[in-house]
């Protein structure tokens, strides 16, 4: 038996979707891009936030809040059985893509909301894809090439400038 999800009102989560078998599903621009593609139809309806987000090669990182009465799952439910849809008809495969339902952490304070953004901005640095973040193109710190990112409010523009200084200057 499964255990319940934690759910709380008002708050961020630290999603993370891992494709079957830790199989390469996202190692194509092409494959990155649809994964995009079905964000932004999920941001037009459904209401919630994305802060960050990392798409590697085999998983998926998600910085997300979701609107006032909408559920995580549900959300989640969507973009991932999409994706999935679109990525067994693009390949003409059938069966799972995803290889367990997602996993999701409540993001209780502001520390852990630093902590979860520099964790999934660097995972292309900590996997050794890039030795600087700035040079991943498909993560949240460059969140002013994706539409469908909730631009950093005050406070977060100052932390993101303190941690990641190089990335932010032009702020």
């Amino acid at each position: 038996m499964r255990i319940p999800r934690k759910i709380k009102e008002n708050v961020f989560y630290h999603v993370v979707a891992r494709a079957n078998r830790k199989e390469f599903i996202f190692n194509t621009t092409e494959i990155k891009e649809m994964f995009i593609l079905v964000l932004k139809k999920a941001k037009k309806k459904y209401s919630f936030q994305i802060k960050n987000f990392c798409i590697m090669d085999n998983h998926i990182h998600l910085l997300i809040k979701p609107g006032e009465n909408i559920n995580l799952s549900k959300i989640m439910q969507w973009i991932l059985s999409v994706f999935a849809i679109r990525y067994n008809k693009k390949y003409g495969y059938i069966g799972h893509v995803w290889y367990d339902r997602f996993k999701s952490s409540i993001i209780e304070n502001l520390k852990e909301f630093i902590n979860t953004y520099k964790y999934i901005a660097n995972n292309p640095v900590a996997a050794k894809i890039v030795k600087k973040v700035q040079n991943y193109y498909y993560c949240g710190i460059n969140y002013k090439k994706f539409e469908f990112i909730d631009p950093p409010d005050k406070l977060e523009e100052k932390l993101l400038k303190y941690f990641f200084n190089d990335v932010f200057r032009e702020l």
